[in-house]
């Protein structure tokens, strides 16, 4: 059997987390799992989406395979639940793959999982990962580093599903999924990485994506883990060169 946990934390994009449980769910005896602190329903970063927790990080303690979603509003926020951060070290460490989708990457970053590893995130955060040790790539769409993937925004969640479906279950089950879900991308526009997008389109795209995540309590979630983390790298320095002790 395989185990895969996805998290599911409130204000989850949605496509972050539905892209990628449609392609994992046809692996091989595959158990699909939906965690959280505690079960039950989680809205999505847009309020009008309900999931549903299945299990809690207590119950699932060696998942085969996690996922970690983006959130436009809440991403910072969940990079500072020491729970959830000390379940990823755990999880990671017996784990086959572990994964993030978008903005998910800042909180495997900061679980301390991406240090001097190459990285990628959804293009609006991707800088964001550069104080965690992690090294930002913007021109891959999915990033492959030991047991851990990263991929680029809420679409690409589908890539890295497949990409991890064909190093489970192999090239043909990873084919007959993709079939099984008609992914065949034919978009009628050519906009969808910031290297191909228009001014125009770039200034649209940020002032959509500043509706929800330009707001105090965002701020101030980034603020305060970017601050934490500046700290502890500076207390690091010093207790190396013996200036405080550990």
């Amino acid at each position: 059997m395989t185990q895969i946990a996805l998290v599911l934390f409130p204000g989850f994009t949605a496509l972050d987390l539905v892209g990628p449980y449609e392609v994992l769910r046809f692996l091989p005896e595959a158990e699909v799992r939906f965690v959280w602190h505690e079960v039950g329903p989680i809205t999505a970063d847009s309020g009008a989406l309900v999931l549903g927790a299945t299990h809690t990080f207590e119950e699932t303690q060696c998942p085969d395979i996690v996922v970690v979603p983006g959130g436009n509003t809440s991403v910072a926020v969940h990079a500072r639940d020491e729970v959830l951060l000390s379940w990823l070290r755990s999880a990671n460490s017996q784990a086959t793959w572990t994964t993030s989708v978008c903005g998910g990457s800042l909180i495997l970053a900061a679980a301390g999982l991406l240090e001097g590893c190459r990285a990628t995130s959804h293009w609006q955060g991707l800088q964001l990962l550069r104080p965690f040790g992690a090294i930002p790539i913007d021109n891959e769409r999915i990033v492959h580093e030991g047991n851990i993937v990263t991929c680029a925004g809420v679409s690409a969640g589908i890539d890295l599903a497949l990409w991890i479906a064909r190093e489970v279950g192999g090239s043909n089950r990873a084919e007959a999924i993709q079939l099984a879900i008609e992914y065949d991308p034919m978009p009628p526009l050519d906009s969808g990485h910031f290297n191909k997008a228009s001014l125009e389109a770039k200034t649209t795209a940020r002032a959509l994506l500043a509706r929800e995540s330009v707001n105090g309590p965002q701020i101030r979630a980034i603020t305060a883990l970017l601050w934490r983390q500046a700290l502890g790298s500076v207390r690091q320095r010093a207790q190396k060169r013996g200036w405080v002790r550990a």
